[in-house]
């Protein structure tokens, strides 16, 4: 491999030495496997499991949309969820040091994964201020969403009479449900459009705060609090969730509910969009390409089975979406029976599902207080988890980045205080009027599914053409003794790459311009801003790239792609194949003209 390499060509990066010769404090490590194990699965286990996966179910076949599904689960879930896992073991680096040390050149990676990460981090904590605010509501006398008779209901509110069941609700076309009045008109209190961004909801500002301030404390001490936290965020909503399931599938309806959710519809799976929905819920639910699961196994133990981890975590974590289907639709089913309308008309994804729909059909029946209070416990517990994972990924980064700064006593904790304010002050826009407009446009281009499937890309090219996967294999055997199925090589190689660049293209050919409700259209302003944020993440590895080739000395065919680093267990030495870096580079050029459609 080192053939027509000359020992004089490197890149010469001395201000990227990865490992400092002195460590200020001593990097710590999970005091046990569980607290490991737990915070994985809060970080994967989240919201999308419970909102977005019995959703695309239902919509795409029922029972046959297992068959993608599990296809891109296999050849790229499996396969990028051990890469990173076991890169972060391996050098024992946050998402950013990580890439250097395997390779400068993808080093950019790492800026584009932080870039998603940080745009993830302030809008999905607004989710978790939502539930806290649901939450509240819920130890009143009477639900809020379950009546009509509140200050911010209209005259269009129909409240559903079960004791009047002569109605006929599909054809109540002018009414809108009051749990749809109390999510509009009270809970976020939105406006006509992202122009009229108006005051501020303080109560909505007060629970973000909140929201805030556990999820610091979470984190204070490092993994050390972290790995305490999980132990209760991640375990107790199962509890929750199998308390709902077993309610469900108690009521009437719950049934059909099932049938629903689960009927095949075998002809599906000719539509593309099945394919892509299937390739981008994988991504979305395994938190891949963001640095995260980099970040959490970068504190394991060298010798951790990381192989054994990342098939246990994976079988929960779509173990878990499958039984949240029913939980959800046997809900759905009941709620369908008592308002005599077809289940397709309450079924909803996103949001709409866990703050209109579900809430009003706890609100039909007895003890509603009991299980609203039950499922927003769940949401909110949910979603602490995924966020403190996120903010703890941003902190290792930077204290990997910079050890003499932040790895003296204090300071860590005190880049942790910074961050909280900012991202909270950055947050209050997300809480005004028109702040749903604003969360909706964070989430749907800067965090959405294109951004991953383009890191995800150039996250297999480095390891399949540029590293080498043989290379990395060796490197799982030196820490856990044994080389893991040899078909996850092969994924990294081809497979990986290639369906991601198939859903890649296809995301780019069915681009539609966002809309709120699918009524809303944005101002032209707003997809320019949009199509800034996405690209903010995306172009960061290109440009390093080319960053990197022009500062760098030597021919082509001689440049270096690390320099000899004394790493604690092995070298990680990285010599640039002229045929890996052709194969990047003439990627590089052609995934440029994506840059300017950013939507999945």
């Amino acid at each position: 491999m080192e053939n027509g390499v000359l020992e004089e060509a490197q890149f010469q990066f001395m201000e990227q030495d990865a490992m400092p010769d002195k460590r200020l404090v001593k990097r710590s490590q999970w005091s046990k496997k569980a607290e490991y194990f737990l915070s994985v699965a809060g970080q994967i286990v989240g919201l999308g499991n419970i909102w977005r996966f019995p959703y695309l179910c239902y919509k795409n076949g029922g029972g046959v949309f297992l068959v993608p599904y599990l296809l891109f689960l296999l050849t790229c879930g499996v396969p990028l969820f051990l890469l990173e896992t076991a890169l972060g073991q391996y050098t024992s680096a946050g998402g950013i040091i990580c890439w250097r040390k395997i390779c400068p050149l993808f080093e950019g990676i790492g800026y584009a994964t932080q870039f998603v990460i940080i745009f993830n981090n302030v809008s999905y904590i607004i989710i978790l201020a939502w539930a806290l605010f649901y939450l509240f509501h819920c130890f009143g006398s009477e639900l809020p969403w379950a009546s009509c008779n509140n200050t911010w209901n209209t005259p269009d509110c129909k409240q559903f009479d079960q004791d009047d069941r002569t109605i006929n609700w599909t054809k109540q076309e002018n009414t809108t449900s009051p749990a749809k009045e109390f999510w509009e008109n009270q809970a976020l209190k939105i406006s006509s459009g992202i122009e009229e961004i108006g005051g501020l909801h303080w109560q909505m500002a007060l629970c973000l705060l909140l929201a805030w301030t556990i999820c610091s404390f979470c984190i204070w001490k490092g993994i050390k609090s972290t790995g305490k936290a999980v132990y209760f965020t991640a375990t107790f909503p199962y509890v929750i969730l199998l308390i709902l399931l077993v309610r469900g599938l108690t009521l009437p309806g719950a049934k059909d509910g099932i049938i629903f959710y689960l009927y095949p519809e075998p002809s599906r799976l000719a539509d593309p969009q099945v394919w892509m929905d299937a390739g981008t819920q994988v991504f979305f639910s395994y938190t891949l390409c963001v640095g995260c699961l980099i970040a959490l196994s970068s504190y394991n133990k060298y010798t951790n089975d990381c192989y054994r981890d990342c098939i246990n975590l994976c079988l929960l974590n779509s173990s878990t979406s499958f039984l949240s289907g029913f939980a959800i639709f046997s809900t759905l089913g009941f709620m369908a029976y008592e308002q005599g309308v077809p289940i397709e008309e309450v079924a909803e994804s996103g949001p709409g599902l866990i703050f209109i729909v579900y809430p009003y059909a706890l609100s039909l029946m007895p003890l509603p207080q009991l299980w609203s209070c039950c499922l927003f416990i769940m949401v909110t517990l949910l979603g602490l988890d995924t966020q403190f994972v996120c903010m703890e990924s941003i902190l290792t980064a930077i204290v990997d980045m910079f050890p003499h700064v932040f790895q003296k006593e204090r300071r860590r904790q005190l880049l942790l205080g910074v961050t909280s304010v900012l991202s909270f002050l950055v947050g209050l826009l997300m809480v005004t009027e028109g702040g749903m407009y604003i969360f909706q446009l964070i989430d749907h281009y800067a965090c959405n599914g294109t951004c991953l499937l383009f890191i995800g890309i150039f996250q297999s090219i480095c390891i399949g053409w540029v590293y080498g996967a043989d290379r990395l294999y060796k490197n799982i055997e030196d820490m856990i003794g044994y080389r893991p199925w040899p078909l996850i090589k092969y994924c990294w190689t081809f497979f990986t790459p290639i369906i991601c660049i198939g859903t890649f293209i296809f995301s780019l050919v069915d681009y539609t311009p966002l809309k709120y409700n699918n009524v809303y259209e944005y101002p032209y302003w707003a997809y320019v801003l949009g199509w800034v944020l996405s690209m903010s993440s995306i172009t960061l590895v290109p440009l390093w790239m080319l960053l990197k080739m022009t500062l760098a000395k030597g021919t082509l065919r001689e440049v270096q792609c690390i320099p000899n680093l004394r790493d604690t267990h092995t070298h990680i030495s990285c010599i640039r194949t002229l045929k890996g870096f052709t194969f990047s580079l003439i990627f590089l050029c052609s995934s440029a003209f994506g840059f300017t459609v950013p939507d999945l």
